[in-house]
């Protein structure tokens, strides 16, 4: 059946127990046994002794197996006395003695209300603490603009080239692919509920002040958040993770100046560039649909298009798409910074730079809209 592990006997009122072989993890199911087993024999007996002379391998596992029982003994009034333990385990009995000495309190049953208003007052004290890094990426990178434009000798320009055909030059399919099929949907729905006042015509309107002003920038600019700021995010943090970016200031760079910010100009510059691209191809897709479902030709197509809007409406996009580049970017390389050590922490932080993104982002297009029309625009 294999080694005895442990064996007992009852002298009279004392009950002697002998241990042996190997006390270890290894044989955790048949050494549980035969605590439980030997934990409720003998009821007569008022002392215990347990002879540890025997025991060849001995872990914490076996450690902790030991203190149990003689704190089941211990309890129960008798009297129990551990012999025979080398000197070198003496430490780790010690440090078992210490272990679960008070009992696990019960949970507290917690009034939902009170967890609500706990729950929401937290989310006010992350939110406030976003805030502050947000401010405090936003002056760092402006200092570090600053330090630039004093020393432009010092800008690593092959950095921002490299960024910008990542982050624009290969964006701009899946840009062009998104806002095409956009700009399609919007007209054809259009179309659909215009025709029942005999009123298509009004779709050409509908998709070219809604692309130009809004939907244009605003679905570039999720699409940025979701593909360039996760990775700059995913990038920071795994540097992070690999203290390259400490061996940078070891070095003497600024990894504001070396890393973030040419990561951020990139992206308020390339943002209006695909945000134009966008556009157009929404503008496409909607003509293509206005052809080919509510049979407007191509030539009343754009004959609409320059009679319902005007140069505002396309500088009102156009404004908005640097300022939501430069949120998108200073929240994902503040969340790529906040990495920890821990692969766990990157995929969060990582998960956190595109949700505050798109959060920000939409909040920024509300903020424009009021401004906007409040001077008219």
């Amino acid at each position: 059946m294999g080694e005895v592990l442990l064996t007992h006997k009852l002298e009279g009122e004392r009950l002697e127990l002998a241990a042996g072989g190997s006390w270890t993890a290894t044989h955790a199911g048949e050494l549980e046994a035969l605590v439980e087993r030997v934990a409720g024999e003998a009821p007569e007996a008022k002392d215990v002794s347990i002879d540890m002379a025997g025991v060849r391998e001995f872990d914490t596992f076996g450690a902790w197996l030991l203190e149990r029982l003689t704190r089941q003994w211990t309890k129960s009034g008798r009297e129990a006395v551990v012999v025979g333990l080398p000197e070198h385990d003496l430490g780790l009995i010690e440090e078992m003695q210490g272990v679960n000495l008070e009992a696990v309190p019960k949970p507290v049953r917690q009034n939902p209300l009170v967890n609500s208003f706990a729950a929401f007052g937290r989310a006010g004290v992350d939110f406030g603490h976003d805030l502050v890094i947000f401010a405090g990426m936003l002056g760092a990178v402006s200092v570090s603009l600053a330090r630039v434009v004093l020393h432009p000798r010092d800008y690593r320009l092959t950095s921002t080239i490299h960024q910008f055909d990542r982050v624009a030059w290969q964006a701009v399919p899946i840009i062009l692919l998104i806002t095409f099929l956009i700009g399609a949907i919007i007209s054809q729905q259009g179309i659909f509920h215009f025709r029942r006042f005999g009123a298509e015509l009004y779709s050409v309107d509908l998709v070219a002040i809604l692309v130009l002003r809004e939907i244009g920038v605003l679905i570039v600019a999720i699409m940025v958040a979701g593909r360039s700021g996760s990775s700059y995010t995913a990038e920071l943090g795994a540097m992070k993770m690999r203290e390259e970016i400490d061996a940078l200031r070891t070095m003497g760079f600024d990894p504001i100046e070396v890393l973030i910010l040419p990561r951020i100009l990139v992206l308020v510059v390339a943002l209006p560039v695909l945000t134009f691209l966008g556009s157009m191809a929404a503008l496409y897709g909607g003509g293509l649909v206005a052809l080919l479902y509510g049979g407007i030709s191509p030539e009343i197509y754009i004959s609409r298009l320059s009679d319902a809007i005007s140069l505002t409406h396309f500088k009102v996009g156009m404004i908005k798409a640097p300022f939501m580049g430069l949120v998108i970017g200073i929240v994902a390389c503040a969340a790529g910074l906040r990495v920890k050590g821990s692969a766990e922490s990157l995929g969060l932080q990582t998960t956190n730079s595109v949700v505050q993104s798109i959060f920000l982002v939409v909040v920024l297009d509300g903020l424009f809209a009021i401004f906007f029309a409040s001077i008219g625009m």
